[in-house]
C-alpha cells in the first residue's frame, strides 16, 4: 500500500497540450467572409458599392504623397504631412505592386498586412496552445470598423508593433534586439511604436532592447536626413496643432455650441479643429494631461515587478490609452493600434487587460457610427445624436484607459506588507 502511494506521488505529470478542435477554422472563415465583402467594398468594385471613386485620403493625399515621395523628397509646406520620414515607406510600397492602380494597389497592401496579422495571431494560439480570444477581437473589430482600416496605413505600422511584441515574447538571444529594431522601425512611420518600451524588463533585457532602438532608429533617421531633403520637417509639424473635433477634449464645446459658444470648426493641419474662446486653454491643459500620464508611466515602471511574460504587452496597451484619451486629436484609425495591441494582450491567459479589450471592440462600434456615417452632422452643427454618440465613444476609451491602468497596477506593483 505505502508503495503504491509512494509511486503514485512520484508520477510525473504530463501536460497534454489541448487540441484546438473547430476554433482555428471558425475565425478563419468569419475573417475570409468579411473581408471577401469589405476589402473590395474598399477597392469600390461595382458590385459590391455601386461604384464610385476611392476614399479621398487614398485617392487624393496618399496619391499626391506618392508623387512627392517618388521625386525624391519629403512634401514641403503641406499641413497634412506631420509623420516621421518612415511613413515614406507604406506610402511608397504600392508601387511596388504590378498593375494595379495606386489606390487600388494601397487598400490590397494594407489587406496583406491584416492577413499576415492574422496569420500570426492564429499561429501563435495554435502553435502555442494560446487562446483565441486574441485572434477573434482583431477579425471582429477590423470588421466592425468598416473599411477604414485599409483605407488608412496604420494596419502597417500595427504590424510592425505587434511583430515586436511577438519577438520579445520568444525570449531567444535574439528577441530583445529585434524588439528594439522594430520598435525603431515603427516608431519611424508613426511615433506611438516607441511607448511599447514602457514594459521592458529590468536589467539586461531594457538594456538591450533600448540601445537596439536608439542605435537602429539612428540608422534610419541619419539615412533618411542624407539621402532624402526635409526628411525631418514632422519635428516641428505638430506645433499648431489645435483641439480636433473627435477627441476628448472637444466634448465640452460640442455641448457649448448649442448654449451661445461663439467658436466654430475649422480645417486645420489635415483635420478638423475647433477655434475660438477657451480652445487654446484646453490644448493647454490636454497637454497637460498627456505629461501627467508620462509621469504616472514613469513611477509604474520604477515600482512595478515586470518578470511576468505578459507584462510587456499589458504596459503597451495601457502606455498607448492613456496618451490617446489624453491627446488633442483621437482619429478613427487610432482604433486599430488600440485593438492590435489588445489582441497581442488576449494570447496570454494571465493578462490583466481582458475587459479593457472588449471595451474597446465597443469602441469601434461606436467609431464607425460616428466616421463617416454621422461625421458631417457632427462637424457642421452638433446634431445632438451625433454627439452623443461620440460621447459614448469617448468615454468608452477614458472609461478602457482608467481600468487598464488600475488592472496594470494591481498585476505589476506588489502590495506593501504592513
Amino acid at each position: 500500500m505505502l508503495w503504491s502511494r509512494l509511486r503514485t506521488r512520484s508520477a510525473p505529470v504530463l501536460s497534454v497540450p489541448r487540441r484546438p478542435g473547430y476554433a482555428p477554422w471558425a475565425v478563419a472563415a468569419v475573417w475570409f467572409v468579411t473581408r471577401l465583402w469589405l476589402v473590395p467594398a474598399a477597392l469600390k468594385l461595382p458590385t459590391f458599392t455601386g461604384g464610385g471613386s476611392l476614399d479621398p485620403s487614398v485617392d487624393r493625399m496618399y496619391r499626391g504623397w506618392y508623387a512627392v515621395l517618388s521625386s525624391g523628397t519629403f512634401p514641403v509646406n503641406d499641413v497634412s504631412w506631420q509623420y516621421p520620414p518612415g511613413a515614406a515607406l507604406p506610402i511608397l510600397a504600392p508601387g511596388l505592386v504590378p498593375v494595379l492602380d495606386y489606390g487600388q494597389a494601397f487598400i490590397v497592401t494594407s489587406a496583406l498586412c491584416d492577413a499576415l496579422i492574422t496569420v500570426g495571431l492564429l499561429y501563435a494560439a495554435v502553435r502555442h496552445g494560446r487562446p483565441f480570444a486574441g485572434v477573434w477581437l482583431w477579425t471582429v473589430a477590423m470588421a466592425v470598423l468598416s473599411t477604414l482600416p485599409w483605407n488608412r496605413f496604420d494596419l502597417q505600422v500595427t504590424a510592425v508593433a505587434m511583430a515586436a511584441l511577438a519577438a520579445a515574447a520568444s525570449r531567444r538571444v535574439w528577441a530583445d534586439r529585434v524588439f528594439g529594431a522594430l520598435i525603431a522601425l515603427g516608431a519611424l512611420i508613426k511615433v506611438w511604436p516607441v511607448l511599447l518600451l514602457v514594459g521592458t524588463e529590468r536589467g539586461r533585457r531594457t538594456r538591450v532592447a533600448w540601445l537596439s532602438m536608439a542605435v537602429a532608429g539612428g540608422a534610419l533617421v541619419a539615412g533618411f536626413a542624407l539621402a532624402v531633403p526635409h526628411a525631418l520637417g514632422f519635428l516641428t509639424a505638430q506645433r499648431s496643432r489645435g483641439v480636433q473635433i473627435e477627441s476628448v477634449g472637444a466634448l465640452p464645446f460640442h455641448v457649448a455650441r448649442h448654449f451661445g459658444w461663439s467658436g466654430t470648426w475649422a480645417a486645420k493641419d489635415g483635420s478638423h479643429e475647433f477655434v475660438g474662446p477657451y480652445v487654446g486653454l484646453v490644448s493647454v491643459v490636454m497637454q497637460g494631461l498627456t505629461v501627467l500620464a508620462f509621469g504616472w508611466l514613469l513611477w509604474w515602471r520604477w515600482r512595478s515587478v515586470r518578470t511576468a511574460p505578459w507584462m510587456l504587452a499589458d504596459a503597451a496597451l495601457t502606455a498607448v490609452l492613456l496618451f490617446v484619451v489624453t491627446s488633442r486629436v483621437i482619429s478613427p484609425q487610432y482604433l486599430v493600434w488600440l485593438v492590435g495591441l489588445a489582441a497581442v494582450c488576449l494570447l496570454r491567459r494571465e493578462t490583466s487587460q481582458r475587459p479593457v479589450a472588449w471595451l474597446l471592440l465597443a469602441a469601434c462600434l461606436f467609431t464607425t457610427l460616428g466616421f463617416p456615417l454621422l461625421y458631417r452632422e457632427l462637424r457642421d452643427n452638433g446634431d445632438p445624436l451625433a454627439v452623443a454618440n461620440l460621447f459614448a465613444r469617448d468615454l468608452l476609451l477614458v472609461g478602457a484607459a482608467a481600468l487598464s491602468a488600475v488592472r496594470l497596477w494591481r498585476a505589476g506593483v506588489p502590495a506593501r506588507q504592513p
